[in-house]
């Protein structure tokens, strides 16, 4: 077993004795660009005698050796193998926990969202978009829920490609029903279950906003198949627009809902309308060859 990181520790330290009026999103971007070491210094600086603060980085020490003992794999934004394109948006979450490969993380893949309550229609399309994107070696991303996410998932997984879930809860958490079960450990056997959250933490209404911002962080596009006007995926399809990834809508999202007509007012060069198989194929294709020029310029300036 991996000795415990000081980083770890002194970054959860950090998050969870950080200011009320201080968000955890300001406090990671003040870490990584000032240190994890340098930021708690100046945030709990040691007195005459040493550190007052030993306490608060002890608790978090043993948080973090207790999350291994229980055998929660996880890794820190200040890790190298920490996804470097959810890294790269302004709500990144501090911690990411799994289950699976975090390879498949890394790698990324294309988000496919919509309503729970999904027409037949819907679920077909989403079925056919997930397959479309195993033929690709796409990673298909969902959250898990039932209806769109669900049929995108065992899609997925019957066409033999490679399944991302998001879920909104702990890694070891309750919410998840006992019919989705056995689908969350299909993905994590074949792909990766991923958490934001401490592990034994439940979902909340705040959660799925925070796991929708953390699925459009991992993928390259965001698809959304079918949606209400309250729908999480508007929610999600807004994120991805901060976050700089491409929209892909259906002609019923534009269709039935007010903002997918606002996304969809010609005004916004990521956002791709589809109303056909063809158009589908098209559209992946070319958000996918905007991110492999995207990674290539990357790649180059790192280089530099």
């Amino acid at each position: 077993m991996r000795e415990i990181d000081e980083s770890d520790a002194l970054l959860l330290a950090l998050v969870t004795n950080r200011g009320s009026g201080q968000t955890v999103a300001s406090l990671v971007s003040e870490v990584l660009t000032d240190g994890v070491n340098d930021v708690w210094r100046e945030r709990f600086p040691p007195d005459l005698l040493g550190s007052a603060h030993d306490d608060l980085l002890e608790r978090a020490s043993d948080e973090v050796r207790d999350w291994r003992v229980k055998g929660y794999r996880f890794t820190s934004i200040l890790r190298a193998d920490y996804p470097r394109r959810l890294r790269s948006v302004h709500d990144a979450p501090p911690f990411l926990f799994y289950r699976g490969e975090l390879g498949v993380v890394q790698s990324g893949g294309i988000s496919v969202v919509g309503s729970r309550d999904a027409s037949p229609e819907g679920t077909q399309r989403a079925a056919d978009v997930a397959r479309h994107l195993v033929e690709r070696q796409i990673a298909v991303i969902s959250g898990l829920a039932r209806g769109i996410d669900f049929a995108a998932h065992t899609a997925a997984l019957e066409a033999g490609g490679v399944a991302l879930g998001v879920i909104a809860s702990g890694i070891a958490g309750t919410y998840t029903p006992a019919s989705s079960r056995d689908l969350h450990d299909a993905v994590a056997a074949r792909g990766a279950l991923v958490s934001q959250f401490w592990p034994s933490a439940h979902a909340l209404r705040h959660t799925f906003l925070q796991r929708n911002a953390t699925m459009s962080g991992l993928g390259f596009a965001t698809f959304v198949i079918e949606a209400g006007e309250t729908s999480g995926a508007r929610a999600q399809a807004r994120l991805a627009m901060q976050h700089g990834r491409p929209v892909i809508l259906t002609d019923r999202v534009v269709e039935r809902t007010q903002w997918g007509r606002a996304l969809a007012d010609g005004q916004r060069a990521n956002v791709h309308v589809v109303t056909s198989r063809a158009e589908m194929h098209d559209a992946v294709s070319l958000v996918t060859r905007t991110t492999s020029l995207s990674t290539l310029d990357d790649m180059l300036v790192a280089s530099l």
